[in-house]
């Protein structure tokens, strides 16, 4: 009897650390969050995504409203060609914009979109055009290099 305890609090012990295995590949996954709702595709073509990559959030006013589906390359206008998920429960005028994000100092990257004033709302298959690239951090320190350098320049003068 005693043996036979031992062995169901083993196994319980051992369900649930899979339990919490599965939760935490999950999350590492980006795949916590998997919803079946009804959702409508919209693209976006951006010059540079930095680090975006597919299930990352699609966020207006902070909100999650959809997610990005999926990221190809475009070899005719050299640009990325990033496909959204929208859930079908939020509507965005035609002139919305796009503009990819990143949550915190070195944290996830992800698209914000800002609403416009159209009256007509976006529909699945339509291409936003207003869109942001992803700020590259080396490209601002190449900035403020230079920028310094110049400075400097004029002031010997």
């Amino acid at each position: 009897m005693h043996r036979k305890m031992i062995d169901v609090w083993v196994g319980l012990f051992v369900l649930l650390g899979l339990a919490a295995l599965l939760f935490l590949a999950l999350k590492a996954g980006n795949m916590s969050t998997l919803s079946f709702s009804k959702t409508y595709a919209i693209t976006g073509k951006f010059d540079n995504i930095g680090g975006l990559k597919p299930q990352a959030p699609v966020k207006s006013a902070g909100v999650v409203v959809g997610r990005v589906g999926d990221i190809r390359f475009d070899n005719k206008s050299y640009q990325a060609l990033v496909t959204l998920d929208m859930d079908a429960g939020h509507q965005f005028p035609k002139d919305s914009s796009l503009k990819i994000l990143t949550a915190g100092l070195l944290g996830e990257q992800y698209i914000g979109i800002e609403p416009g004033g159209d009256t007509t709302n976006l529909v699945a298959g339509d291409r936003i055009t207003h869109t942001s690239s992803a700020t590259v951090l080396e490209d601002l320190i190449n900035q403020f290099i230079y920028s310094k350098a110049a400075d400097g320049k004029e002031t010997a003068k």
